[in-house]
């Protein structure tokens, strides 16, 4: 009796893996805001007799922006003045009355009264100079404030008020805005659920930190030349979206970045220290859904093995359980290697 003819082994390509560190990133949203927002709000009352900058234009802290009429205030502070200088006279009579009926005391030619109401006089006199002072100065105060000064270095918006227009130390309208544009912030938003899942891989070491740089793409699709850095993340969760917001300082020497655009952040998340990097083509999937890989053993037989595929990079999945470097992953014939088998393997290159 004839036994059947032996198949021949199946004939199937394969990888020689390599160990590696991955770094693992996500791509986020992202939306830009200022690091310093300033309004310009007057401090005294009058009218706006000249605007001293272009809209749109950058401002340095302590510039002048607006001048407001100040000839009442001039008027008041030269009122005052005059106030001390007739002080001055009054507390010099009052003191000099003061010290000769001292003197005149040891002869008794003064009664205790008199004298006693003489020292309160020069004591009144001297309270009405310091008095009158203090309003000099808050006149000087209010003279130097007739000139709107911009608090921050920036970029000012459109004014609300033209020349000609009454203000008010206590309206709530701001005469102008300036943004602080470089640095820039963007606030990144994130699942919670991936950024607990990140801390439980960090906690049991299968997931090293990566650094705090972050990079951007524009609304154009275009890549953002300048890279951040991680400042800080929120320390509760948005109730209703279920995550949690990362901001990141971003430099904007040229200005292009603007507070509300919206951008893409590929931020990083760790590195897998023992990763291998597998064609995508050699990830196989089972009727489950669960991934999985076959690999050629020492006596070229079919091994399955069950993966954790941890990112895509590319046409190349990182792999963080389940393959090893050294392993000989087959890429090609897949459909026709069975676990077990016996096959004749064939080393080929895959871009990656």
């Amino acid at each position: 009796m004839r036994l059947p003819p032996t198949r021949p082994p199946t004939d199937v390509g394969y990888v020689e893996l390599q160990g590696t560190q991955a770094a693992l990133s996500t791509e986020l949203t992202g939306r830009i805001t200022a690091t310093t927002t300033s309004d310009v709000r007057p401090q005294v009352d009058g009218i706006i007799r000249e605007r001293l900058f272009k809209e749109g234009s950058d401002v340095k802290a302590g510039q002048a922006l607006y001048v407001i009429d100040a000839r009442s205030y001039r008027a008041s502070r030269d009122q005052i003045a005059a106030q001390i200088e007739s002080a001055k006279a009054n507390l010099v009579t009052a003191q000099n009355k003061a010290d000769r009926y001292r003197k005149l005391s040891d002869n008794q030619a003064v009664s205790k009264q008199d004298i006693d109401d003489a020292i309160a006089a020069a004591g009144t006199a001297r309270a009405s100079l310091h008095q009158y002072e203090a309003n000099l100065r808050a006149a000087n105060l209010n003279l130097e404030y007739t000139k709107v000064l911009a608090p921050i270095s920036g970029r000012i918006g459109r004014s609300s008020v033209t020349v000609g227009a009454l203000v008010q130390a206590s309206q709530t309208t701001a005469l102008a805005t300036i943004t602080q544009l470089d640095p820039i912030y963007v606030d990144i938003t994130q699942s919670s659920a991936q950024l607990l899942a990140l801390r439980k891989q960090l906690a049991n070491g299968s997931v090293l930190p990566a650094s705090a740089t972050v990079h951007l793409k524009l609304e154009d699709g275009s890549d953002y030349p300048y890279a951040g850095t991680i400042e800080f993340s929120e320390v509760s969760v948005d109730e209703n979206a279920g995550t949690v917001v990362l901001r990141a300082r971003i430099p904007n020497p040229q200005r292009i970045l603007l507070p509300g655009m919206f951008v893409r952040i590929e931020t990083p998340q760790g590195i897998v220290p023992n990763a291998v990097m597998a064609p995508q083509q050699g990830i196989i999937r089972d009727t489950k859904g669960d991934p999985y890989a076959l690999v050629v053993d020492a006596q070229n037989k079919v091994v399955q093995r069950k993966i954790k595929p941890v990112k895509a990079v590319g046409n190349m999945w990182v792999v963080s359980e389940g393959l090893k470097p050294g392993d000989h992953l087959i890429v090609q014939g897949t459909d026709k290697a069975l676990p077990g088998a016996t096959v004749k393997p064939t080393l080929v290159k895959i871009g990656g």
